[in-house]
Order: C-alpha cells, then sequence, then structure tokens
C-alpha cells in the first residue's frame, strides 16, 4: 500500500494531504452537534479544547504512516484555499471512507465533489475492489449522498453513535459499478505530489 498522500484537484474544491497546521481550523468547525451527533462514539464529545490536534497526532497521522488510510482536507479553490472539511479513505472493514463538512458549506454539492475524488481514488489508484461505507439510517443527507453515488444498502443492524445507539446500515459499490454509473468520461486524474 502507498502511504504518501496526494493532492487532488477537483472543479471547485481542492484535497489537499492533511496536515498538523491544519487543527485549528478543524478545531473551529468541527465540534458542532450537527456534525457530529452521527459520528462514531469512539469521538470524545463534548469536544476538549485540544481535540483536533489530538486526533491528528494519535490516529489520523499514525494510521496514513502505516498506509492503511489517505487524509485529506477539503478546500475551496482560489487563492486562499480556506479548509471547509476533511474526508478520508481507510483500508478498514466496513468502514472505507469518512467525512466532514463545515456548517457553512453544506447543501452546495460539495462534499459530493470531494467524495467523487476520494472514491476515485481509492478505486483507480489505490486499486481496491469494494468500498463500503457505515452511516445511521437517520443522517437522511450522507444516505442521499450515498443513493446519488449508486450504492446500495447491505447491511442494517445497531450501532453507537456520538448521540447514542441507533440503527445504521452499510453502503457499498464495487469498483466496476462505481466506473460503470459515471456518465461523463472522467477527466485525467490530477494528483499533484507535494513540493
Amino acid at each position: 500500500m502507498r502511504n504518501d498522500v496526494p493532492r487532488l484537484q477537483g472543479e471547485r474544491i481542492v484535497l489537499e494531504p492533511m496536515v498538523l497546521a491544519d487543527s485549528h481550523a478543524i478545531q473551529r468547525l468541527f465540534p458542532h452537534w450537527e456534525i457530529v451527533r452521527y459520528l462514531s462514539h469512539g469521538l470524545e464529545w463534548p469536544y476538549p479544547a485540544d481535540g483536533a490536534r489530538r486526533l491528528l497526532q494519535e490516529v489520523t497521522f499514525p494510521s496514513v504512516a502505516q498506509g492503511i488510510e489517505w487524509a485529506w482536507s477539503i478546500r475551496l479553490n482560489g487563492k486562499r484555499r480556506p479548509l471547509i472539511g476533511a474526508i478520508s479513505v481507510a483500508d478498514r472493514p466496513d468502514d472505507n471512507r469518512g467525512f466532514w463538512l463545515g456548517l457553512d458549506w453544506h447543501g452546495q454539492g460539495l462534499m459530493t465533489e470531494a467524495c467523487t475524488l476520494a472514491t476515485d481514488y481509492w478505486f483507480d489508484v489505490l486499486g481496491f475492489p469494494v468500498m463500503r461505507v457505515p452511516k445511521a439510517m437517520a443522517n437522511m443527507p450522507s444516505r442521499r449522498l450515498s443513493e446519488r453515488e449508486g450504492m446500495r444498502l447491505v447491511q442494517v443492524g445497531p450501532r453507537n453513535f456520538v448521540s447514542g445507539r441507533m440503527p445504521a446500515g452499510i453502503w457499498e459499490t464495487t469498483a466496476a459499478e462505481w466506473r460503470s454509473r459515471k456518465l461523463l468520461p472522467p477527466p485525467p486524474f490530477q494528483a499533484q505530489p507535494l513540493g
């Protein structure tokens, strides 16, 4: 497995490899109930004052170094490129992609674009045959995103979230299904090395 994380360029956003300096923006944007309530119960809540830094140093960066996770900040295109969220893909059973987006950027299709970039990378560069993503059944925006991507619900059962135990599902797509659903030919892959 590769453990280098490239920059991924989209139309309105860019996915930049996660760095420790991102913890300041994450700490400001992330700890809102509307964002965290459907995340894994392993997330410390209330979110501590150094939660973003600790998460990056203790969880994200070690997983990236092991070659089992590829993590990006989501940034708007432009000169300033402000951080607006995060997305990662990971080689973990039934949990291959996770993301969050700052509240001010919900409902604009930006997460759909981020998911497309990350999922293309998962299948086309890393070469995984299947992507599976867990989510709370009550998390309708995330479910709609998976439905638009053509994912199918393959498993349902209770799961623990920050907001408590509730029905959850595992959504799945294969590399062949993902590629066959693309209505337009994909643009050339634009991973750019850092430096």
